[in-house]
């Protein structure tokens, strides 16, 4: 008897034992576990075009991330075109995962419809070494009500448009492109490249910027002025500034100066076809030198703005946890190790030493065949640059211009405020079908804004403008109220 009820007795310590590991798989039980633990497999979503290489690749950050932090990780790609729609879905549907690259205006979407875990906790007990290193006006601009729903990768965290030259034809006709400080000011160079140059377009067909911080994108009128009165939401495309601009975009256009179908022309205008005097885009320190790299030929730029962090500088790129990971304590802390620890950051973003890039004595790199070929990933979607390595070509103080420049900008008035559109979700998408009738041609120049801007404006109120504005504006005066 006494045999058998030891028998039993151990048999019921093994049972519980094995159920104690099985039910194991919650969210606050299974953020850590001992190296005897299965390595929880994290299932990650990133945008790109599948590489060749990347099998081979996540085979050694496997191997380093299991014995970092018992994880190993399975990367998904989808291609550029398919993956907004394709990350739809997989989210509609409740298909479980555990991480994903998300754009600014589909964060702020998504993390509103509770498809995001909050990180601010998990931030404070697994990824403290990540929090240091994030710019605090990342952090602000990609909160969300409140709550941060994603990492934003740590790179320039501010905007600052600019007017970017083919430097050849600066040079050939001298020009002073110092003295350029706004639109106006193009209009003696665009006319003297008009003159001489006919295989040359003046301008690289863009939309005119407008100086307004703009509260969902910068097609729809909802906006705040970035001085004066900055409490008050207002139509920029109801005001004098937007209007005289207009007239020197149509004025340009009427010249000559722009393709005839600008407003409905798909063509990017690639870097590398020398076909194109100035255009604008959005800058970084030492662009013109990633610029002319990638053209082949010699770019130079100057201010359109002064930097200024808008809430898409800040969510251009962000690392987010779904809300169906079963281990979100685990993710959170691959989070931690890929933005702080520069083998790993390196070793996703560049590939093998060896394979696809090698050092050279002074730390620098330089890429090899097979990461041109076979492993050509995009740096930006991947999380923090601050930690990847030079290329032999980069200037040595890169890193540290690019925190510069971070800190020299101002923040937006509106930075960390993000519109729920739901209650308007009508009027906001009549108010978006009356700005793909006008905005492209009146932002290119290729219609009288005399004529079209009044026409717009007035569209748009009977679209519900109004009713808008006022939903914006009782949201922003909350917002502004609980964020002093």
């Amino acid at each position: 008897m006494k045999k058998k009820l030891v028998l039993l007795l151990v048999l019921l310590l093994s049972l519980g034992t094995v159920l104690a590991a099985c039910g194991g798989g919650n969210k606050e039980g299974s953020s850590k576990g001992s190296d005897s633990e299965k390595p929880y497999e994290i299932k990650w979503y990133t945008i790109g075009t599948p590489q060749k290489d990347a099998e081979k690749v996540f085979e050694e950050v496997n191997k380093y991330t299991k014995e970092k932090i018992n994880a190993t990780v399975k990367l998904t790609q989808i291609d550029w075109g398919d993956y907004n729609q394709k990350m739809q879905v997989i989210i509609s549907s409740g298909e479980p995962f555990d991480l994903a690259y998300i754009d600014g205006a589909n964060y702020v979407q998504y993390a509103q419809k509770g498809a995001f875990e909050p990180v601010n906790d998990l931030l404070d007990s697994h990824g403290k070494e990540l929090k240091e290193t994030l710019d605090p006006a990342l952090i602000e601009g990609a909160q969300v009500d409140g709550t941060l729903y994603g990492i934003p990768a740590n790179k320039e965290a501010a905007r600052q448009t600019v007017y970017t030259f083919n430097k050849r034809l600066v040079d050939k006709y001298n020009f002073d492109i110092s003295k350029v400080k706004n639109l106006e000011d193009l209009e003696p160079m665009l006319k003297e490249i008009k003159e001489n140059e006919p295989d040359i377009t003046p301008i690289a067909t863009f939309k005119a910027l407008l100086p307004f911080d703009f509260i969902m994108s910068e097609e729809l009128p909802f906006a705040v002025p970035f001085e004066g009165d900055t409490d008050k939401v207002i139509n920029a495309f109801d005001t004098d500034i937007t209007k005289d601009i207009y007239k020197t975009m149509h004025k340009y256009f009427k010249a000559g100066y722009l393709k005839s179908d600008a407003a409905t022309s798909k063509d990017s205008w690639p870097m590398d076809v020398e076909n194109w005097f100035v255009r604008t885009g959005g800058s970084q320190p030492y662009a013109d030198l990633l610029w002319t790299r990638s053209a082949k030929y010699e770019v130079v730029s100057v201010p359109a703005e002064d930097p200024v962090t808008v809430n898409t500088s800040v969510t251009g790129s962000i690392q987010a946890i779904s809300s169906t990971s079963a281990n979100p304590e685990k993710v959170m802390e691959f989070l931690n190790l890929l933005n702080t620890d520069p083998y790993l950051r390196n070793l996703v973003d560049k590939g093998i030493e060896d394979v696809h890039y090698e050092k050279n004595d002074d730390d620098t790199i330089k890429d090899l065949p097979a990461r041109i070929e076979n492993y050509n990933m995009p740096s930006y979607s991947l999380g923090n640059h601050f930690v990847l390595y030079l290329y032999e070509d980069d200037p040595a103080d890169k890193w540290e211009k690019f925190k510069e420049f971070n800190e020299s900008a101002t923040n937006a008035p509106t930075l960390g405020f993000h519109f729920n559109s739901d209650p308007v979700r009508t009027e906001v998408a009549s108010i978006t079908n009356v700005t793909n009738e006008f905005y492209d041609a009146l932002a290119t120049g290729s219609v009288d804004p005399e004529e079209y801007l009044p026409k717009f404006n007035q569209k748009l109120k009977d679209a519900g403008l109004d009713k808008v504005m006022d939903e914006i504006q009782s949201q922003y005066d909350e917002w502004k109220a609980a964020n002093k």
